[in-house]
């Protein structure tokens, strides 16, 4: 099975915006690795896109931004995702995020009921990853 996952350090993020429950991380570049079943290699690219929390909180004060993500963790339900994000995402239920961001202390804390990442446009191929 084919599988694509952000891989979020490096990363860069735009802004953080919040609307009354809505939160919104906007990538300017996440950088994307992209696996095919029964190939060794890997595929790494680029692509713009929005991690949209609904019903959600923010915990403390948000970092400065725009900025590069040195990583952390998205975790829905029963499923915590470190340093990367599945795409596609979508869920309902627990929802939380805690992410890193170069030059800074403070840290993005998220509590939601929900999640989608909205892609936009279309990826642009940066390099194949070969194994060893």
């Amino acid at each position: 099975m084919d599988s694509s996952s952000i891989n979020l350090p490096g990363c860069e993020v735009d802004s953080v915006e919040i609307e009354g429950e809505r939160v919104v991380l906007r990538f300017s570049r996440a950088y994307i690795i992209k696996t095919m079943t029964g190939s060794a290699e890997r595929t790494r690219w680029w692509q713009a896109g929005s991690l949209v929390f609904e019903g959600a909180e923010v915990d403390g004060e948000l970092p400065q931004l725009p900025g590069v993500c040195s990583g952390g963790d998205v975790g829905e339900n029963i499923y915590t995702y470190r340093n990367m994000i599945p795409v596609p995402l979508q869920s309902r239920g627990r929802v939380h995020c805690d992410l890193g961001f170069e030059g800074s202390d403070l840290r993005l804390r998220v509590r939601a009921e929900a999640v989608h990442l909205d892609m936009i446009d279309r990826p642009h191929y940066i390099e194949h990853l070969r194994p060893g």
